[in-house]
């Protein structure tokens, strides 16, 4: 026989666990704009913000993700954030949430809902064609590199995150 107290004790943490979980399983992905986005990436610090664009219905960039995850882990003990971005509608939240969660992502992640693609693609990068992947590294609140299209292995992406540390 549990004592009266214990039983309340049971009661709050059973909540408190269904609560915790309730939570988790709807947690939504940030959705930011432009100015949001801008603020995160063109930060003045001394980290490198590796910012991938991509969908969970884009093939190429589905399959370019373990290498960004990779260098998440791989330069840990380094400057650098890898942020991905991405284009799936923000009504989407759900599907990228469980994506990610599937396939066991880490890295920051947000859905960018910024209007008409026309007026921000331009804002974001004038040579960018709006094709994903994409990618732009940012580092002292300035891009600093951008590539349209994926990447044929890790090792590449490495190259150019180590170049521009």
């Amino acid at each position: 026989m549990f004592l009266p107290e214990r039983k309340l004790i049971l009661r709050v943490s059973a909540f408190a666990l269904f609560l915790l979980a309730f939570t988790f399983i709807h947690a939504q992905l940030p959705v930011l704009n432009l100015s949001a986005y801008e603020n995160r990436v063109q930060q003045k610090n001394d980290t490198l913000y590796v910012v991938n664009f991509w969908a969970t219905w884009c093939k190429p960039c589905v399959e370019e993700l373990p290498y960004f995850e990779k260098a998440a882990q791989g330069f840990a003990d380094k400057p650098i954030k890898i942020i991905l971005v991405s284009q799936d509608a923000k009504s989407r939240h759900e599907n990228v949430a469980d994506f990610l969660k599937k396939n066991a992502y880490s890295s920051e992640c947000f859905i960018l809902s910024a209007g008409n693609p026309n007026i921000w693609i331009d804002k974001i990068e004038q040579q960018w064609s709006g094709t994903i992947p994409a990618t732009m590294l940012y580092k002292n609140g300035t891009k600093i590199y951008f590539h349209e299209g994926d990447y044929e292995n890790y090792e590449i992406l490495e190259k150019i995150i180590h170049a521009k540390l």
